[in-house]
């Protein structure tokens, strides 16, 4: 990926809602001007979601998720009522497609309630209104994908409901002055992506060059060189969280030092969560289940974070028998009362909305949650030193 790509994480994500055959799929392909979903008069054409990053106009960059029916029958019809469920988790905007010639029905109205319950601004775009008479609504805008009818003035009833803050946080930016130096660690090794950055890396250079500073990128075993002959003193270390004991140990104490993981929760909004539920790490006890969590999937090194080193060193430094489960990708439990913690990585790969679900959703089952970062500074000790950057956040550890 460029520099100059918009992750999907950073797109709004915009889903697409309704029973079988109201037409969701057609009215997609017309919003989109792609055929981006297979359209068939036969009913539950959609069998899964369908996901697509793409620039719309006049909203920019964004992802169009098309939904099964929401009132899909069977043990299949059950399981694609899930995973549309499980895509409300990440929806910023939502169009709800009802077939005009039908009206509303229960499963319409279900689906209005729960964007209602999870905040989700939401526009109803009634479908197929070149077979009936009616062309006005209270609730929403009369449509038809067939003749392509108002689709221009669904786009910007969607653009409506969308939130576009142009003072919106930085992950490091607003911490910089023109002219500063960060030092960016990255450690290359086995666990490393081949030929490439990973994403929190990636945008966290782009940020600092947007602040006017410099970005100085090593690996950790050309750190204390580096340090040496830079003509300055940086403004900050920002250290990939697995290198972040050895690269305490070089930089000195009159520096900030943090990580990519710490900014990321802050820029994701659960920074302050995190926080607190590190110090949940003390409380675990011989047989409590620990649930370490990653937004994206990918293949699992020898070495890897959440499946290897994060295990090790929770058992190292509680020295209690822990039980460990891993999700990943989308995928994310149901049901979260069977843990005593929850870890979660960096959330780069997921928007802010599903972060915060799953922040929220943990709260609400009373279970801690943190993530990789702050969870490994707090473990060496380092977690005070790492949030000297961002005193509202600070603690003594």
């Amino acid at each position: 990926m460029g520099l100059n790509d918009t992750p999907q994480s950073e797109r709004i994500h915009i889903g697409f809602f309704g029973r079988r055959n109201a037409g969701k799929s057609s009215v997609v392909n017309a919003v989109t001007n792609q055929e981006l979903s297979v359209v068939s008069d036969v009913k539950g054409t959609t069998t899964d979601p369908v996901t697509k990053a793409m620039e719309l106009l006049p909203l920019g960059p964004v992802v169009i998720i098309d939904t099964p029916g929401f009132d899909d029958e069977g043990a299949l019809g059950e399981l694609r009522v899930k995973r549309t469920k499980q895509v409300l988790n990440r929806t910023d905007a939502a169009v709800l497609v009802v077939d005009s010639t039908v009206g509303k029905t229960a499963a319409d109205n279900e689906l209005i309630e729960i964007f209602r319950q999870k905040n989700i601004p939401y526009i109803v775009a009634y479908n197929k209104s070149d077979l009936v008479q009616a062309d006005e609504y209270t609730d929403g805008i009369a449509v038809s994908a067939l003749n392509r009818t108002n689709i221009d003035a669904l786009k910007e009833r969607i653009a409506e409901l969308t939130r576009t803050d142009s003072t919106r946080l930085k992950i490091c930016g607003d911490l910089l002055n023109e002219g500063d130096i960060a030092v960016l660690v990255v450690p290359i090794d086995s666990a490393a992506p081949k030929d490439r950055l990973i994403l929190p890396q990636q945008q966290t250079i782009r940020d600092v060059l947007e602040a006017g500073a410099s970005a100085v990128v090593v690996r950790d075993t050309e750190l204390e060189q580096t340090l040496k002959s830079l003509g300055k003193k940086p403004a900050v270390i920002i250290t990939d969280s697995q290198a972040f004991e050895s690269v305490a140990k070089i930089v000195p104490e009159d520096i900030y030092l943090t990580s990519f993981s710490i900014l990321m929760a802050r820029y994701k909004g659960f920074l302050r969560t995190a926080v607190e539920g590190a110090r949940a790490i003390d409380s675990l006890k011989d047989g409590d289940r620990v649930l370490i969590s990653e937004g994206c999937t990918h293949h699992r090194q020898c070495e890897d974070i959440g499946t290897v080193k994060l295990p090790r060193w929770l058992k190292e430094y509680t020295g209690k028998r822990l039980e460990i489960e891993t999700s990943s990708g989308k995928g994310f439990p149901d049901d979260l009362s069977r843990f005593s913690l929850v870890i979660h990585c960096g959330g780069c790969m997921l928007n802010e909305r599903e972060m915060q679900y799953r922040r929220g959703f943990a709260e609400d089952c009373r279970v801690p949650f943190t993530n990789y970062g702050t969870a490994i500074a707090y473990m060496k000790g380092i977690l005070s030193r790492s949030l000297k950057i961002l005193p509202e956040f600070s603690i003594n550890n």
